[in-house]
């Protein structure tokens, strides 16, 4: 008795166009997130440096 094969006569969907869709979808990621982080007026504050003041010390 023979072993049969399980590889694909052709190509699916995912084989011809999977890492095209991935990347497309990563493109459209990556722009929509650069778009909402520079263009919605959010104040990233990621350095306390320069915008900390300490209060005076009173005695």
């Amino acid at each position: 008795m023979a072993r049969l094969s399980h590889q694909k006569c052709t190509p699916d969907f995912h084989d011809k166009y999977g890492n095209a869709v991935l990347a497309g979808r990563t493109t459209f990621c990556i722009a929509v997130w650069t778009y909402v982080a520079t263009q919605i007026g959010i104040e990233w504050t990621l350095s306390p440096v320069g915008r900390v003041i300490p209060k005076e010390w009173r005695d």
